[in-house]
Order: C-alpha cells, then structure tokens, then sequence
C-alpha cells in the first residue's frame, strides 16, 4: 500500500514504474497495493495535466500491452492445458 500527499505524485510515481518497467496495467496495480482502475485513470488522465511528456511514454507502453495482450492470453492457455496434461 502506498502513502502520497498528492494524486499528482502517486500518478507520476505510477507512471515511472510502468515505464521503467514496461508493466502492464495490473503488474502496476499489484505492486503498489492498489487497483487496477486507479492506475489506469492516473496514468491516463490525470497524468496527460500533470506532464505531458511522461503522459507520452506511458501512452506508447499501454498501446504496446494493448497489442500484445492477445499473446500473452494465449500463452496463459497453453500454460494451462499443459500443466493439466502431465
């Protein structure tokens, strides 16, 4: 759980992991304790007053999970059977 005085330095500190880490949404979340619909709106929209360029970044990781996320739904499945087939 994280303690911030402010929304603006949790969405930055939000935001920095994400990038820093290239997570995902709910790696994010799970890090810091919280849920995933805080840090989707933090990173999203409170984030694009807050700095702009950071904003940017941020857009480029979640477009990139965006477009991968239906891999790694597939591996998840395969993961899955697999374990229940041996």
């Amino acid at each position: 759980m994280i303690y911030i005085t402010s929304d603006k330095e949790r969405c930055i500190l939000l935001a920095t992991y994400l990038v820093e880490h290239k997570a995902t949404v709910r790696a994010t979340a799970a890090q810091f304790g919280i849920s995933k619909s805080t840090v989707h709106k933090d990173v999203t929209h409170t984030l694009r007053y807050v700095n702009r360029g950071l904003y940017k970044e941020v857009k480029e990781v979640l477009d990139r999970n965006k477009n991968e996320r239906h891999l790694r739904g597939g591996e998840a499945t395969r993961r899955k059977y697999m374990a229940g087939n041996q």
